[in-house]
C-alpha cells in the first residue's frame, strides 16, 4: 500500500492532507530522514512530527470504560471514542467495540478493527468468559450460586434459559460472576430474578485478560500475547 493511502487510512487526514504533510517534510523515518510518498519503509520506522505512526490494521485496544460513557459512535453524551485520539474515530477499517458495556457499567472493554477477531470473541460458540464484580443492594441469599450454575434460570421476556454461570461471594453484598454469554443487561437481570438489585457493576476480565490497574478512561494497545489471554481460562482478576 502506498504511504499516502496508508497514513490517510489511519485517520491522519485526507489523502490531500497527507500529501501536503509529505511536502512539508513532516513525515520522516526513525533516523529523522524525510520520507517521500513513493518511498518503501517499514511501518514501525515511520514518524509523523517525530512521533511513531499509529499501529496498522489489526489494532486491538483495551480500555477501562468509565461510568457515564456509552459504547456508541453517536450519542448525546460522552462515547468511548471521545477517550481516544480523534483520528482513531476515522480509521479505515473502522475501530469497533467488541460487545458493549452499558452507560452504568464500567471496566474492561476491547476495541478492534479486526472483524474476524471481533466475531470470534463475541460468538456464542467461542464461549469466552466475561468476569464481572457487582455490589448489591441486599445481602446474598445463599442459593444464588446454585441457581446461576443450574442452566435453568429463565429471565423475563426470554425464551431460552441462561447458560450456567459461576458466582463467587466476595462479601455479603459483593459478588464475582463469570458468564459465557452476553444477553441484554444480563448481570442486572440475573440478580433481579433473585429479588436483589445491582448497585455497581464492573467487568474485570475477559478470559484471562485482566483490567488490572488501568485507570478509568485509560487505554493501551494489546499485543498478540495479550489477545491470546482473552481466550484463556478466567484468572482471579480483581478490580
Amino acid at each position: 500500500m502506498k504511504l499516502v493511502k496508508l497514513i490517510a487510512n489511519l485517520g491522519y487526514g485526507s489523502r490531500k492532507d497527507v500529501a501536503w504533510m509529505f511536502r512539508e517534510g513532516r513525515i520522516t523515518d526513525a533516523d529523522g530522514d524525510v520520507l517521500y510518498a513513493d518511498d518503501r519503509v517499514e511501518h514501525a520506522r515511520i514518524r509523523i512530527d517525530g512521533e511513531p505512526l499509529d499501529p496498522p490494521p489489526g489494532l486491538v485496544l483495551m480500555m477501562h470504560k468509565p461510568l457515564g460513557v456509552t459504547c456508541s459512535r453517536k450519542d448525546p453524551g460522552r462515547v468511548v471514542y471521545d477517550l481516544l485520539p480523534p483520528r482513531y474515530r476515522v480509521r479505515e477499517p473502522a475501530l469497533s467495540t467488541v460487545g458493549r458495556l452499558d452507560r452504568d457499567t464500567s471496566g474492561l472493554l476491547l476495541l478492534t478493527d479486526d472483524g474476524a477477531l471481533l466475531h470470534r470473541i463475541i460468538s456464542p460458540r467461542a464461549s469466552v468468559a466475561k468476569v464481572y464484580e457487582a455490589t448489591l443492594a441486599e445481602d446474598l441469599r445463599g442459593d444464588e450460586a446454585a441457581l446461576f450454575a443450574s442452566g435453568t434460570l429463565m429471565l423475563e421476556s426470554e425464551t431460552t434459559p441462561l447458560a450456567p454461570a459461576a458466582l463467587d461471594a466476595l462479601g455479603p453484598r459483593h459478588a464475582r460472576l463469570t458468564l459465557h454469554e452476553g444477553r441484554y443487561h444480563q448481570v442486572r437481570r440475573m440478580f433481579a430474578a433473585t429479588g436483589n438489585r445491582v448497585e455497581t457493576l464492573q467487568r474485570v476480565a475477559i478470559g484471562a485478560l485482566c483490567l488490572g490497574e488501568l485507570a478509568p478512561g485509560a487505554w493501551r494497545v494489546l499485543d498478540a500475547e495479550d489477545v491470546a489471554r482473552a481466550f484463556g481460562a478466567p484468572s482471579a482478576c480483581r478490580a
